[in-house]
Parts: structure tokens; C-alpha cells; sequence
């Protein structure tokens, strides 16, 4: 397999969407603009009113003569009902299901090594990738439980490398890593894209912007590690401010070491995490860290609004990084993500500002803990946690792994009776906690 290049990608534009609220109407109203082809990845599609709204911008735009294909996880998107999948399959949506998997005693057992990725490309000219799923607690009307996220909508050149590693991975084939398009590719069935002898498919982005970029992704053969490894060179490379906002955070011995080195030299290091977490057990699995950190200069800031689901960080006054890729065992060791790293001042200096409002308004600050007669327990226990996590690599390898199966729905597939609201939600808008995972 071709090895990923790293080089930077110059000529982009970068444009932040921060919620639901910014994000859903601009990849809508790019697929119902889309003349040739829309390919689609996210972990989560939700029978909810997002999850419709998307239904409804693949039919139309199938319906009139857009190739549109959809790959989704098959853990994160469980239960989509048959009228749903089936509507799409009939209209000529090339809907794929990542890894589906069966239920056992009313448990499902396709947890580890996820598709991950959430991704979007329109015709080779726009894309979007971030950490926002298609579920309506990504909305600030779904309650307090609505999720704080991120993504980006790109212009240029790294468009080209976003759709040719999607193309790859939604029509079920390994993604292999080429700097620009390929010639006329084929679908599946051997045939010839339509609108690729136009040329459409082959012709290089044009330069947009001033962003230079990197489209970086996590698998489990060739690239298991790229994304820490760009969060780790810019953490040693730091020399004044570094601000990462995590979802789930609990990375390894050496992003957590590189942390601490820099803010023991004096760079501004900042920490945003959930204070109201959508599970317990985040909270309590970087609280672990927070004296290990603290103790080295890291300011540690809860998010305390509602559940942080954001996957983003800047370093000095250029370098940045959106997409899907928490900082958890399940992000840098099993799953299937994607991110895209980039270097741009003035999109720094916009996400340096979205961060410092959520800071300063909806945050609450950690301190380090007052002397008590705990303390001896307490740094024991930070210790621990933080030599225990130089072998959650190792760890990870000795999990179930196999080949997954990418599997083209067909009419009649889905969960046969459905549900009133779709998916892991029912109509009341409230979370099955069955289905509960870490997006």
C-alpha cells in the first residue's frame, strides 16, 4: 500500500461550524446543490429530525441523477428502520453499513474498532469533516443534553484527498492513500463513475485559500497512529500556547508526558473537558490525570453547559486541528478516524476566540487541590493511572480483531418495525441507553 504523504497542502479555505446549528444547513444545502457526486461517512445517523432532513437531501439528490453514497457505522447507526434504508436504496442512495452487527441476548457485540469518521464530500469542490453526527442532540433545542461540537468546511486542494480516501472507503474497498484523484475510477460494479469522462472527477481542486493542510487518518494496519503523532510534534514544537478541547480524553504515557514538558517550559498549556459529561465515566477517567497535569502547569477548564463532544485544538498562532479523533483508547488505538490539520493564522485566531468565550463563560477552572491528609492516596492513585497508560497500546493489540465487513444495504433491509423517532432515539427525543457509545 502507497505510505500517506505529510506534506502540507497549500491554497485551502477554512471555515468553522460550530454546532448543529451551523453545520447541518451548510452540508444540506451542499448536497442539494451537488451536480455529480455526494459521498458521505459518519459513525452516528440518527432516525431523528436530523437524520430525516439528511433522508430526505440523499433521496432528492439520487433522485436526480447525483451519485450519492453513504457509509455508515454499524454500531453508531443501529436500527435504522426498513421504510428508512429502503426509501434510499429505491431511489439509488448506495447506502453502506460498516461492520454490522447482531445482538446477543439483547447485547450487541460489534463495540471495538469502529468506523469512527465523519466526513462529507460534494463533487470534488467542497468538503466537511469535524466530529458532528447526524442526530438532533447535536441542536441546542434537544435540552440540556445538546453536545458542544466542531467541524470545518474546506475549499481547495486537500478537498481532492478527502474525496478520493471517502471514495474508497464508502464503496468497501481499503482507502489508499494518493495525492490527487485517480483517472475515471470505477464504482463497484466495474463501471465508470458517470461524469468522470467529463472530467469533473480528475480535475484538481482549485487554490481557495491561504491555509496550507493535512488530512490525517487512524486505521488499524498502515496508520495507527498519524493523528497523535501531528498532536505530538506541535505539543513538542510549542512555544507559547497550546489549547485542546476533548471529549473524551485519556491519551497515553507520551502525549501526556509531552503535555506536561511543555507547560514545565513555560507555553500556555490549556485543557477543556467535560464537566457534564454525557457518561459518568468520563469525567472520572481524566479527573485520574488532573493532578499529574496540574502539578506540571497545565490549566485543566470544565465545560460545564452541557456535554462537551468537541474534538479540536490550536498551538501558537497557526497550527490547528478539527475532526473526529478523541484522545481515548478507543480514538488512538482502535477506531477508524479521520482529522485534518491546519495552518493558518487567521483560522487559528477564530478558534482561539470560540475557545476563549467557552473559557471564560462556561467554564469552571480546576485547582490544584489544597493539602490534606489524602494527598499521599490521591498522587498514588494519579501515578498509577499515568504509568498504567503506557500500555494501552499493547493492550488494544490483544483485543478481538478481524476483517470488518462493509455490507451494501438492500430493499427490505433495517430494523423491521422501526421506531416512532428512529435509531438509538425514540420520539420522545431521549437517549437509548443501550445504544449509548462514545461519538
Amino acid at each position: 500500500m502507497p505510505q500517506r504523504s505529510s506534506r502540507w497542502v497549500p491554497g485551502n479555505h477554512f471555515e468553522l461550524l460550530e454546532n448543529g446549528e451551523e453545520f447541518f444547513p451548510r452540508v444540506f444545502d451542499a448536497i442539494a446543490s451537488a451536480r455529480h457526486e455526494v459521498m458521505l461517512e459518519t459513525f452516528i445517523l440518527w432516525e431523528d429530525k436530523i437524520g430525516q432532513a439528511l433522508h430526505t437531501a440523499m433521496l432528492t439528490a439520487a433522485q436526480r441523477g447525483v451519485q450519492v453514497h453513504a457509509l455508515v457505522d454499524g454500531f453508531g447507526s443501529a436500527g435504522l428502520s426498513r421504510q428508512f434504508v429502503g426509501s434510499l436504496v429505491e431511489a439509488g442512495v448506495q447506502l453502506r453499513i460498516f461492520d454490522p452487527g447482531r445482538s446477543i441476548l439483547g447485547q450487541r457485540t460489534n463495540l471495538l474498532r469502529r468506523m469512527h469518521r465523519k466526513i462529507v464530500v460534494v463533487d470534488n469542490e467542497v468538503g466537511f469533516i469535524g466530529g458532528i453526527n447526524y442526530s438532533a442532540d447535536h441542536v441546542a433545542d434537544f435540552g440540556p443534553e445538546a453536545k458542544q461540537d466542531y467541524a470545518v468546511q474546506v475549499r481547495g486542494p486537500i478537498v481532492a484527498q478527502l474525496r478520493n480516501y471517502t471514495r474508497e472507503a464508502v464503496l468497501g474497498r481499503a482507502p489508499r492513500w494518493r495525492p490527487w484523484p485517480a483517472r475515471a475510477s470505477a464504482d463497484t460494479a466495474g463501471h465508470v463513475a458517470p461524469g468522470a469522462a467529463q472530467g469533473w472527477a480528475t480535475a484538481q481542486p482549485a487554490h481557495r485559500g491561504e491555509a496550507d493542510a493535512i488530512f490525517v487518518t487512524r486505521d488499524n494496519h498502515h496508520h495507527t497512529n498519524d493523528i497523535e503523532r501531528h498532536y505530538r510534534v506541535a505539543l513538542r514544537a510549542a512555544r507559547h500556547r497550546v489549547v485542546i478541547a476533548n471529549a473524551y480524553f485519556f491519551p497515553g504515557y507520551r502525549f501526556i508526558r509531552d503535555m506536561r514538558r511543555a507547560a514545565r517550559r513555560g507555553v500556555d498549556v490549556r485543557l477543556i473537558l467535560q464537566g457534564q459529561p454525557d457518561m459518568a465515566i468520563v469525567r472520572t477517567a481524566a479527573s485520574m490525570l488532573y493532578d499529574h497535569l496540574l502539578q506540571a502547569g497545565v490549566r485543566i477548564y470544565e465545560y460545564c453547559d452541557r456535554p462537551l463532544h468537541g474534538k479540536v485544538a490550536l498551538v501558537d498562532d497557526e497550527w490547528a486541528t478539527v475532526g473526529s479523533s478523541n484522545l481515548d483508547p478507543l480514538s488512538l488505538s482502535l477506531n477508524l478516524e479521520a482529522n485534518v490539520v491546519i495552518r493558518d493564522r487567521a483560522f487559528n485566531t477564530h478558534l482561539m476566540s470560540r475557545l476563549s468565550h467557552l473559557m471564560e463563560h462556561s467554564c469552571k477552572q480546576v485547582d490544584v487541590p489544597a493539602p490534606s491528609r489524602w494527598d499521599g492516596l490521591r498522587l498514588l492513585r494519579s501515578y498509577a493511572m499515568f504509568h498504567l497508560m503506557r500500555w494501552f497500546p499493547t493492550w488494544a493489540g490483544w483485543l478481538p480483531r478481524h476483517e470488518p465487513v462493509i455490507q451494501l444495504a438492500r430493499p427490505g433491509d433495517g430494523d423491521e418495525t422501526g421506531s416512532t423517532g428512529g435509531g438509538p432515539q425514540g420520539g420522545d427525543g431521549k437517549r437509548n441507553p443501550d445504544t449509548g457509545a462514545m461519538a
